[in-house]
């Protein structure tokens, strides 16, 4: 018999982690307790980050006119009279509305929800702290770590002084700077860059590096800094912080260490995220953390210690909400010993919103020449599919990457509108180990996006047999 506080699985930390491995153990018949520090479930997943930045970016693109840049004589007024309350509006209902139905979830199945700071004081139990002196201890069979993370604040940078964000409060401004300088060209600082500019703010992007998210296939990463400076973001590569002046008033002035100064309204950095487990005691239940916290686990997202796991971005990258969902879904089947239980797949997409956006999922041309694979290229251009052209991206482009002999799918990048969702026909032919076969016999609706598939595995097929496709 179990105990009022005693539980068949724990789970620290309610973001897309968290919730999505409390339901699993929860639908599988557990009695399961979440613990959330913050008074409100979804993490940075729906309430700071991806969600919130993905909304306000569409917000961007609607108001901005960029959804319209074909479509000639369209009146685009509204950008010139908007507020930051108009930009602001949906993300907050789409934001309030997604974090209401995962609660409604977590009910429906019957998942306690405890608020409040959660400590280990031994391998099985936690110590909650919900405030004013009201503190409970909960004993779990299992235990999943879904803490998630915080953005890195290097000490360069004042964040208490109102010009200076990092990406968890940027969209809590008042207002919009003139200009921004985002420090820190990841993922994160790409993303955020793209946005601000769509709004109409002069945008400088700088980092100590030369290249714009070295882990793309370098030709898409070309193409996309590429599109970013078209659409007039303004590069500092090779430049890092030492200091940054703040007045009382005014400009912000960033000191890079090449001696040059840049001066704008406003500040965002976007110097990485530190993983949320230092505040858990995590030796008294016999786990030792790595850098910056992260904490180790395997292919099943168990930790060194059996009956402890951990998912999301407490393990570190890919650091994504889809796949920190799919680690915890893995987590949950594997410490119930659920009939065929399978660890984590290694291919996991990555989507980036950028404007316009990227994604791929698999080998690079890079990785495949490190691994001395021969392979051949299939492209597709947005303009030569009728979907693409309808959406006036002249930028965008679909490229496949088939090995040389069986013409099997090992790679698939994507830059444009819509990247992010195009991706997942390449990750569904891939899971099956599928390839030009496959793609040459799928029938896409027209006008529609997938119809890329059948141009790039029609122009590789075309280059496997040495001739140019008729689009060159």
């Amino acid at each position: 018999m179990i105990s009022p506080d005693g539980f068949d699985f724990l789970v620290i930390g309610g973001g897309p982690a968290g919730a999505t491995g409390a339901l699993a153990a929860a639908l599988l018949g557990r009695r399961v307790a979440l613990v959330e520090r913050c008074p409100e479930v979804g993490g940075a997943g729906i309430n700071t980050g991806t969600l919130p930045s993905k909304t306000l970016r569409e917000t961007a693109l609607a108001l901005s006119g960029l959804k319209a840049r074909q479509l000639y004589g369209v009146d685009l007024s509204l950008r010139r009279e908007a507020t930051i309350q108009d930009f602001m509006y949906h993300e907050k209902a789409v934001t309030r509305t997604e974090r209401s139905r995962m609660m409604d979830q977590l009910r429906h199945a019957g998942v306690e929800v405890i608020h409040g700071g959660a400590q280990f004081v031994d391998p099985h139990t936690l110590e909650v702290d919900g405030g004013r002196g009201e503190k409970r201890r909960l004993r779990g069979e299992r235990i999943l770590i879904a803490t998630g993370s915080s953005p890195v604040r290097p000490p360069e940078f004042n964040f208490e002084d109102p010009r200076v964000h990092d990406s968890n409060e940027i969209l809590e401004l008042p207002s919009l700077p003139k200009s921004l300088a985002v420090v820190g060209a990841g993922v994160v600082g790409a993303e955020y860059a793209c946005t601000f500019r769509a709004l109409g703010v002069e945008v400088h992007l700088v980092d100590g590096r030369d290249v714009l998210l070295s882990f793309l296939d370098s030709e898409v990463s070309r193409a996309l800094a590429g599109t970013m400076a078209a659409n007039g973001i303004q590069f500092h590569w090779g430049e890092r912080v030492h200091a940054c002046e703040l007045p009382s008033a005014g400009n912000v002035t960033l000191k890079f260490e090449s001696g040059r100064t840049l001066t704008v309204e406003g500040v965002l950095v976007a110097a990485g995220r530190s993983s949320n487990s230092g505040d858990l005691n995590l030796p008294a239940a016999g786990i030792a953390p790595g850098k910056r916290g992260l904490i180790p686990i395997n292919s099943f997202s168990q930790t060194e210690v059996p009956h402890i796991y951990a998912a999301g971005d407490v393990v570190g990258p890919p650091a994504l909400a889809s796949t920190s969902s799919a680690q915890a879904r893995v987590a949950v089947f594997h410490a119930l010993g659920v009939e065929g239980a399978q660890p984590l797949s290694p291919l996991l997409p990555s989507g980036i919103y950028t404007i316009p956006e990227a994604s791929m999922l698999g080998e690079t041309e890079e990785t495949l020449k490190a691994k001395g694979e021969d392979y051949v290229v299939g492209r597709a251009p947005y303009l030569r599919n009728a979907r693409g052209a309808i959406l006036g991206d002249t930028s965008g482009f679909l490229k496949l990457l088939f090995r040389t002999s069986d013409m099997r799918l090992l790679g698939a990048h994507v830059l444009g509108e819509h990247a992010t969702e195009i991706i997942h026909i390449a990750l569904m032919t891939m899971l099956v180990e599928g390839g030009a076969p496959l793609l040459e016999r799928a029938c896409f609706n027209f006008p529609t996006l997938g119809g890329l598939y059948t141009l790039a595995t029609y122009d590789a097929l075309l280059r496997r047999k040495g001739l140019a496709p008729a689009w060159v």
